[in-house]
């Protein structure tokens, strides 16, 4: 981590009036595991976020790919949790004090996906390591643990399916994982809804994978992209290693929050 980077986006957001913190959740604040629904917060990285919570001002989601209520599992999110939501890329919202905001899609859409998702399982039948998850807006071909020559024939399968019976579907690409939607909303999209949602003045946002570069490439100039990883090619402002060094920041940024909101106060 640049520490001058991480010094500078702390000290500026700290004096922002209205803050959104909007975090990835999947290698970002909880380590990539082989069971997805087993996945949860680091104790560092929920202790990060519950400072936020309580600092004045701010505002914090969690912004995924993962379905809604999948999401909601794997944070460990009650209905009196005062975090956003936005699963399934932004197509799904939880807004605090009100619950879900969805957006139903036709019998026809949902038809299609579930006919796409069957034949993607009958393409990818017996491939070693390799499992289809439904989502709401069509599905994901997981290959985290197959080897190479698998993964690359299951994506090349279902790629062709996808392309012969819906070839308006969006595709993403992710850590050992393909997705493939009816609905076109990006991270990048989420971000946009939540700071109309929040009014807020600035944003952070954070993620790990090639699917949180649509969010960090929308960020004004005020406000702060964060990669958590090792990765060169990123529109990210601010780099760190690893989850742990990412929730001392947030921590960091919570503490000089406190500090800077209640002297203006």
């Amino acid at each position: 981590m640049s520490a001058d980077a991480a010094a500078d986006a702390i000290a500026r957001l700290a004096a922002v009036p209205k803050l959104l913190i909007a975090l990835d959740f999947d290698g970002t604040l909880s380590p990539l595991v082989d069971e997805p629904m087993t996945a949860r917060m680091l104790p560092e990285s929920r202790r990060a976020v519950e400072a936020l919570l309580d600092a004045p001002g701010t505002v914090v989601a969690l912004v995924s790919g993962r379905t809604l209520g999948d999401l909601r599992v794997i944070s460990e999110h009650g209905d009196d949790s005062r975090i956003y939501l936005a699963g399934s890329h932004g197509a799904e919202l939880w807004v605090p004090g009100e619950g879900p905001v969805g957006v139903l899609d036709d019998a026809e859409h949902v038809a299609l996906r579930d006919t796409l998702r069957e034949h993607a399982e009958a393409a990818t039948a017996g491939m070693d390591g390799v499992w289809i998850e439904p989502k709401a807006f069509g599905f994901g071909v997981h290959t985290r643990t197959a080897d190479a020559a698998t993964s690359s024939a299951a994506n090349d399968a279902v790629d062709a399916i996808v392309a012969a019976e819906a070839p308006h579907w969006r595709r993403r690409t992710g850590h050992n994982i393909v997705e493939y939607a009816f609905r076109h909303e990006g991270k990048d999209s989420a971000v946009a809804d939540l700071r109309g949602m929040t009014d807020a003045d600035a944003a952070l946002f954070a993620g790990d994978d090639v699917t949180d570069e649509d969010a960090l490439r929308s960020l004004g100039p005020g406000d702060v992209g964060v990669h958590v990883g090792s990765r060169d090619d990123t529109a990210a402002t601010v780099i760190v290693p690893d989850i742990p060094a990412f929730a001392d920041m947030l921590s960091a940024l919570a503490r000089t929050r406190v500090i800077e909101q209640n002297r203006d106060a």
